[in-house]
């Protein structure tokens, strides 16, 4: 009996010398806006750690502030084994929107529970927590959705573009595009756009085959460029400075949306990419998705 005592101890002796905490990227969210995550794990134990085996070793779940459970559709995919060294740090980073029924505006808490397949136990974060918010919504326009073989002998689908604003993002003001059905019940797709300047106004126009132009001063003497199609993807994205002539969208007469005035400034950030970038672009000082990269471990840091 007292050595099965003295084998718990050391178990959770060992336990208590890996720290998992949970980080969001931001604090305040719009519905169907993507919820990353990122899960860290620090690892002090003296023992290299075997993670990743199998889709369960992570687990989320969620509450509401008034403490209630919130409804799971799927678990993100996190299978991918690794080991963690002692004195290293691992980060998974995941997508938690599609998983949880974040559909409601309110103040929601995220856990996460790493399973330690190797000492049969499991550790759990503290919550992380975070707000569903609706923004301010200044534009919308519904479209129909071309159908893919380019027929017209059935009825579209009917869609809406929704151009909204959120003050919060460390007191700077940053636009998004949502995608909704017609009745603004369903999202589609909900992503952020950039950041822009408080006393510009973007510029939307909708082509002839639904897709979105939309043109807005993202810096002092800036414009970003963005076609986006019926599903929210980026079709196309531009830079444009304010030399000469203010850019403005203009439609032509076949019902073609292109911009005129201002200069075209080829950067990284260009969608297509540039065939050659020039050797001293610039890349427009605005915000551009990036993809998320996993950390590489890196030493703990000892606790004061």
């Amino acid at each position: 009996m007292g050595f099965l005592v003295l084998l718990l101890a050391s178990a959770f002796g060992a336990c208590a010398q890996v720290t998992v905490q949970l980080e969001l990227e931001q604090d305040q969210f719009l519905p169907g806006e993507q919820i990353r995550v990122a899960v860290r794990i620090v690892n002090r134990s003296g023992q290299t750690l075997h993670l990743g085996t199998g889709e369960d070793w992570l687990r989320f779940s969620a509450e509401s502030s008034a403490g209630q459970p919130v409804p799971k559709f799927a678990d993100p995919p996190v299978a991918g084994e690794f080991e963690l060294e002692s004195s290293k740090r691992g980060t998974k980073r995941v997508d938690l929107e599609p998983c949880f029924a974040f559909n409601q505006l309110g103040r929601y808490g995220v856990t996460a529970t790493v399973k330690i397949k190797d000492w049969s136990q499991q550790l759990v974060s503290p919550p992380a927590w975070f707000n569903i918010i609706e923004g301010t919504k200044f534009w919308e326009q519904e479209f129909g959705v071309p159908l893919p073989d380019g027929s017209s002998n059935a009825p579209p689908e009917v869609r809406k573009y929704i151009l909204q604003q959120a003050n919060y993002l460390k007191n700077q003001l940053r636009l998004y595009l949502r995608v909704t059905d017609a009745a603004g019940s369903r999202v589609v797709r909900t992503r952020p756009v950039g950041l822009m300047l408080g006393f510009s106004r973007p510029q939307p126009k909708v082509d002839k085959l639904s897709n979105l132009h939309l043109l807005y001063q993202n810096w002092a003497k800036s414009f970003s460029y963005t076609v986006y199609n019926p599903d929210g993807e980026i079709v196309t994205r531009q830079t444009y400075d304010y030399i000469g002539e203010r850019p403005h969208l203009q439609t032509d007469d076949s019902g073609g949306i292109s911009v005129l005035g201002g200069e075209r400034r080829v950067t990284d950030n260009d969608i297509p990419a540039p065939v050659a970038a020039p050797e001293h672009s610039a890349v427009a000082p605005h915000d551009t998705e990036q993809p998320s990269k996993p950390d590489t471990a890196q030493p703990a840091k000892p606790n004061p």
